[in-house]
């Protein structure tokens, strides 16, 4: 059953009808976390890389079940068990056809005796990456409207060959409450006071045409504020976004730029007083309330000591006075940069100490007062059974990101 919220394309599913039983799970590698304590939500998120080239593509192979890399996705998600997963690079399908097929397709059925999981809400919402904007944002002199091309995806609002590509999801065990949702994917990136918009390196003049100026937008795919119902007394705020990666741009940085002001946003949605350019898509003006619990989360493309990405909005978020930084680790990310060093995010970083050519892209931030409890990212070491879900390298079984994780009290 598919329910649309009036005057949106929003979708909350719900999917669990006729769900396969799953075999009982079995417990084989020190990657797998134990159970969720009583009272406890255990919040992920995860760029699965399951986008396709064309629209409509990842929907048909998710029809069956058997598809390879989704199913290598769907049993790390069982062996992790999160309540509430965020996921990136899953291509927007406004029938809900995408995520009723992942949901009871693959994660409600278990994968190589790891046990299914059902969940009973998922979301999803229209993104910018793939939507044309009718103007020449690149700088190529070009406007082309006509999808399926790499000068199409420049073009687009946000970087995509159609519509929906690189989308985002959220499943969830909790039910969501899509009617208080905020999206913020309409706010124009000018809009932001301070905004880093792209200079030209020739003329050190804008790098927008004025035309471009006024449709270009903050987020590359979304900024969501969903609100999640565990039980606490009140709605935990899921903050969801994916930032443009710092690359794959010019002299002219616009793709870093963009970078630094989509992670900035959460900075000042946190923020009572630097909030107030803030428009929903519904014409809803500033941030979150004072007080109220919330996790940011998502692939952030940014780390805060190595890659492409200016450190400042990261550094800003991570030492925000509402933000808690958990410092997840891995064994797997032990193994590859050295015993004294735990692994964070895309299969690279330590919180702790960052080694060159390691990076922290992924991240799951609770609300300062919440209690924060285990935390992790999955990612098995060499002599790991399970490390047949990660891979060694490319190419990789799954996502050539880490799932990451965080068990959150009120």
């Amino acid at each position: 059953m598919t329910s649309l919220r009036p005057a949106s394309t929003a979708t909350l599913v719900l999917v669990t009808e006729d769900a396969p039983i799953a075999p009982p799970a079995v417990a084989v590698s020190p990657s797998v976390p134990p159970p969720v304590p009583e009272g406890s939500v255990r919040f992920a998120t995860f760029n699965t890389a399951l986008s396709r080239g064309r629209p409509g593509r990842m929907a048909r192979a998710l029809a069956s079940a058997g598809w390879g890399r989704a199913r290598v996705i769907a049993e790390t998600v069982q062996r992790v068990r999160p309540d509430v997963l965020l996921v990136n690079e899953f291509d927007h399908d406004p029938t809900g056809r995408a995520l009723r097929s992942f949901a009871r397709g693959y994660l409600a059925r278990g994968w190589n005796g790891a046990e299914g999981v059902d969940y009973p809400y998922a979301y999803t919402a229209p993104v910018n990456t793939g939507v044309a904007s009718g103007v020449d944002l690149n700088g190529d002199g070009r406007v082309v409207t006509e999808p399926g091309s790499v000068a199409y995806a420049e073009d687009a609002l946000g970087f995509g060959r159609f519509p929906g590509q690189y989308g985002m999801a959220v499943f969830s065990r909790y039910p969501l409450d899509v009617a208080r949702a905020r999206t913020f994917r309409s706010l124009r990136w000018a809009e932001m006071p301070g905004a880093l918009l792209p200079v030209d390196p020739v003329t050190g003049g804008p790098f927008f045409s004025p035309e471009a100026r006024a449709v270009a937008r903050l987020s590359s795919k979304s900024h969501w504020d969903l609100p999640v119902d565990p039980g606490w007394g009140r709605p935990v705020h899921l903050l969801a976004s994916h930032p443009a990666p710092p690359a794959f741009d010019g002299p002219e940085r616009r793709n870093v730029l963009r970078n630094h002001d989509e992670v900035r946003f959460w900075v000042d949605y946190l923020t009572p007083g630097a909030d107030g350019y803030i428009r929903d898509d519904a014409g809803v003006r500033g941030g979150l309330e004072p007080g109220a619990p919330f996790v940011v989360a998502g692939d952030l493309n940014a780390d805060p000591r190595e890659g492409a990405s200016p450190p400042k909005a990261i550094t800003r978020l991570l030492e925000h006075p509402r933000v808690v930084d958990p410092l997840p680790c891995s064994q797997g990310g032990r193994g590859r940069v050295g015993s004294a060093v735990c692994a964070v995010g895309h299969g690279e970083v330590c919180a702790e100490d960052t080694r060159r050519g390691h990076l922290r892209v992924d991240y799951v931030l609770p609300s300062r007062g919440s209690s924060v409890g285990a935390r992790g990212v999955f990612w098995p070491a060499l002599d790991d059974p399970l490390v047949r879900l990660t891979g060694v390298g490319r190419p990789f079984p799954g996502s050539d990101h880490r799932l990451v994780w965080v068990d959150v009290a009120p």
